[in-house]
């Protein structure tokens, strides 16, 4: 099917209506109504030439379930080690240049433009977007973002100046998430990074509908914090 291309207005297509690269749609606005309306359909925001928007929904998907979370030896070692402070909605924005400046494999520069800066920005302001940041001596050397819709986390982007400091990072969101009752963690396309946490390929069909389910779940809008510690050696708040 031809690619639709957005009017300022239109309402992004159905997603299964994507062609093999998972393009949906082209153009229109980059807003937070448009990026809720977005996430809701299982669409994110990806590449952009210029300003222009490509939206895409892959087959396959990649997935994780947060109660399917592996953590590995060397991991686990740094985690009780507590090399890192871990937060939450510490500071979204310096998350988001982080990730915007992160050198990244195949690929010569950034999506994360000033409009998705300012978009996903102001979602933070409303309570839907988050971010999760680890410290070393009050620098900040890693974190990730992404949205939050009913109990489904989408991730955007993730960076570390120091090893490991995402990789932290990402597990305690998860743990989090889990505590919380959350059932998916979109993680877009598969990544061999990704599928070592535990994260598995799914089709969309399989993907949408598990987002459906997630998306009946109220939205846990606001600043997030991390649960007390109930005696674990990662310091957070």
């Amino acid at each position: 099917m031809p690619v639709v291309h957005l009017e300022p207005g239109t309402p992004l297509p159905d997603p299964r209506s994507a062609g093999p690269l998972g393009l949906v749609a082209i153009g229109g606005e980059l807003d937070p109504e448009r990026l809720l309306e977005a996430y809701s359909k299982g669409i994110f925001p990806w590449f952009q030439r210029g300003r222009t928007v490509f939206w895409f929904c892959p087959d396959p998907r990649m997935v994780l379930l947060p109660w399917d979370l592996h953590v590995s030896r060397s991991l686990g070692k740094t985690l009780r080690r507590a090399r890192f402070e871990v937060t939450m909605d510490r500071d979204f924005a310096a998350v988001m240049r982080g990730c915007a400046g992160a050198r990244r494999p195949g690929q010569p520069g950034t999506w994360i433009t000033r409009d998705m800066l300012r978009a996903y920005g102001r979602l933070h302001e409303m309570g839907y977007a988050h971010s999760v940041e680890t410290w070393r001596e009050d620098r900040l050397v890693g974190g990730l973002y992404g949205v939050s819709l009913g109990a489904a986390f989408f991730g955007e982007s993730m960076f570390a100046r120091e090893s490991d400091a995402s990789k932290v990072a990402l597990v305690r969101l998860v743990q989090q998430l889990d505590a919380w009752g959350f059932q998916m963690v979109d993680c877009q396309v598969p990544t061999d990074h990704l599928s070592r946490f535990g994260a598995t390929e799914w089709s969309r069909k399989r993907f949408l509908e598990g987002l459906r389910l997630a998306l009946r779940e109220p939205t846990r809008r606001g600043r997030w914090r991390f649960d007390p510690p109930r005696g674990e050696t990662v310091s957070a708040s």
